[in-house]
């Protein structure tokens, strides 16, 4: 994600994760192939399976959703009369848990994001074919028609509007790591810092924050110590040894850390979380459609159905994502400034 610092440092953080947590044969590309792609009949059946043969990543959840039609009635005739919502993911080579990769069928992609385009699909009553690609074919897909929307960590900004539109789902949030018999939690405030040291990836949005947040409290008079490590795992093992308080990364990534090392010596928890955007704004994660497509609304109008009607809160529930939800989804809102994205 050139555009966007979040996403480039939570696929590296993820993917050095996922080493230790032996996931390697799950994080398999579909074939090696650039736009493979997975259907997954859910309009008829009023069922999507959150987080199936997602390897731990997620707890296995059924939920219950059909055809809502005065949503589907708003979809553009050529995507309604096709029976089928092609839905994007820009997840090769490596993937990035919880949010997509491939299962541990070794052929499903699976995470969060292809979840949700699965249970918007099924509000639309229509069937869900999910392609995955590499992070730039994904918008040579959106551009070229091959791809309906993109479900696939993208981050709403300003710039992107003058191609795309959006649809937001979920907040584009940083947050703290520490270990689960911490007692120190972020309260939003970078006060919170003083005499913390604190562990973040070099040439990330989260440094820039940090760094401007360490001078702030240099003028104070008051210390904040920040680490740079090779790798996550190495990361981990500071933390798990008390060199450092606290690591400061994609939200995401955390979520899926603590789930993997859940109940061992080695537990961890967030202890807070930031706007990716900075101060001035929420971040937002988006779906994302070719520029005056017609899908924007309905794509909003089915994320808020899903929102009214519970079905939103289970499936950020099952990947531990809960502290991203939105309160409703909004068609264009504002994004990332144009200069800062």
């Amino acid at each position: 994600m050139r555009t966007h610092f979040t996403r480039r440092s939570l696929i590296r953080g993820i993917t050095a994760a996922t080493a230790v947590a032996s996931l390697a044969t799950g994080l398999a590309a579909c074939g090696g192939d650039s736009d493979a792609a997975t259907t997954t009949g859910t309009g008829a059946s009023g069922e999507v399976v959150i987080g199936r043969v997602s390897n731990g990543a997620a707890t296995q959840t059924a939920i219950k959703v059909s055809e809502v039609t005065s949503i589907s009635a708003e979809l553009p005739a050529a995507v309604r009369k096709s029976g089928k919502l092609v839905i994007g993911i820009g997840a090769l080579p490596a993937g990035f848990p919880p949010l997509a990769y491939v299962g541990d069928d070794q052929k499903t992609l699976t995470g969060s994001e292809p979840d949700l385009g699965r249970l918007v699909a099924a509000v639309f009553g229509l069937r869900a074919e999910v392609r995955n690609s590499t992070w730039e074919n994904l918008f040579v897909g959106i551009d070229s028609g091959k791809v309906d929307v993109a479900f696939s960590n993208v981050t709403d900004t300003e710039e992107r509007k003058k191609k795309y539109e959006f649809a937001s789902y979920r907040q584009d949030n940083l947050a703290f790591l520490v270990p689960k018999k911490s007692t120190w939690n972020f309260d939003g405030s970078y006060e919170s810092l003083a005499g913390k040291t604190v562990a973040v990836a070099s040439g990330t949005n989260q440094e820039k924050i940090l760094l401007e947040w360490k001078e702030k409290l240099a003028k104070e008079g008051k210390k904040l110590d920040i680490k740079y490590f090779q790798d996550s795992p190495s990361t981990y093992l500071a933390l798990n040894s008390g060199k450092i308080d606290a690591s400061f990364g994609p939200n995401p990534g955390f979520a899926y850390h603590n789930r993997q090392v859940a109940g061992t010596p080695n537990a961890t928890r967030t202890a807070g979380t930031y706007s990716g955007a900075g101060a001035r704004l929420q971040g937002l994660i988006a779906a994302t459609a070719k520029k005056d497509s017609g899908l924007a609304k309905p794509l909003a109008d089915a994320v808020n159905y899903l929102i009214e009607h519970g079905q939103y809160a289970k499936w950020l529930k099952a990947y531990d994502l809960s502290n991203e939800a939105v309160a409703k989804s909004e068609v264009n809102p504002p994004g990332l400034p144009l200069d800062n994205s």
